[in-house]
């Protein structure tokens, strides 16, 4: 299986004070001491100023951390603006769409292209990962947060160097440690094997029904 590598962050600098983030889900209208100066701003404004943000950013922008960018409008006026810009890219007919993806919003080629990118995969040289590591990937998926002592109960082999290479391509992670003798490393996914799988969130990992093959 090939992965892309992650892009590389984009830093985002600013001379103003840190400003209040709004809650993850936006219920509108926002109270008028938590709205800033992106309220004033007309629609187009937010909409370009949106497109902008989400063009450049090397992560998926979640609702509360695009709102806070655009200097806090009304929650309700950024989901908007991000069903806009939806819909343009639907009119236009451009081969590029806005999708939600692990929390945050993102800019994705359209699946219906796929075909058209696998010649420039074909073309760089991928970063691949053994079957040994996306079985032990796939554990961590399902049974985080784990041990390593569990992973390797349930491969049967000692999977150290798995693990390390796995967290320093930056897909799995140390949680925490487990309440037991020793107290051993935990480890879970990131962010990153989200966005790398194309997952929203850990429940649209396929299930067993349809891991079945008919």
């Amino acid at each position: 299986m090939e992965i892309s590598p992650p892009a590389p962050e984009l830093a985002l600098e600013s001379d103003e004070e840190p400003r209040a983030q709004l809650p993850e889900q936006l219920p509108g209208p926002a109270p008028k001491d938590v709205l800033g100066p992106g309220e004033s701003k007309t629609d187009d404004e937010l909409l370009r100023e949106a497109f902008v943000l989400l063009f450049a950013s090397p992560d998926p922008l979640s609702d509360a951390r695009l709102a806070d960018l655009l200097e806090r409008p009304d929650g309700k006026r950024v989901q908007a603006a991000c069903a806009r810009i939806t819909e343009a890219l639907a009119a236009a007919g451009l081969p590029i769409v806005l999708k939600k993806i692990a929390g945050g919003w993102r800019f994705l080629s359209d699946p219906a292209f796929g075909p058209v990118l696998e010649r420039l995969r074909a073309s760089a040289k991928p970063e691949r990962i053994s079957a040994a590591g996306l079985e032990t990937l796939a554990i961590v998926a399902y049974r985080q947060p784990v041990t390593k002592a569990e992973i390797e109960a349930i491969r049967g082999v000692q999977v150290g160097p798995i693990l390390r290479t796995l967290v320093d391509r930056g897909l799995i992670r140390v949680t925490g440690r487990a309440d037991l003798p020793g107290s051993p490393l935990q480890y879970g996914t990131t962010r990153d094997f989200l966005e790398r799988f194309g997952l929203g969130n850990l429940k649209d990992l396929p299930r067993d029904g349809e891991l079945v093959e008919e």
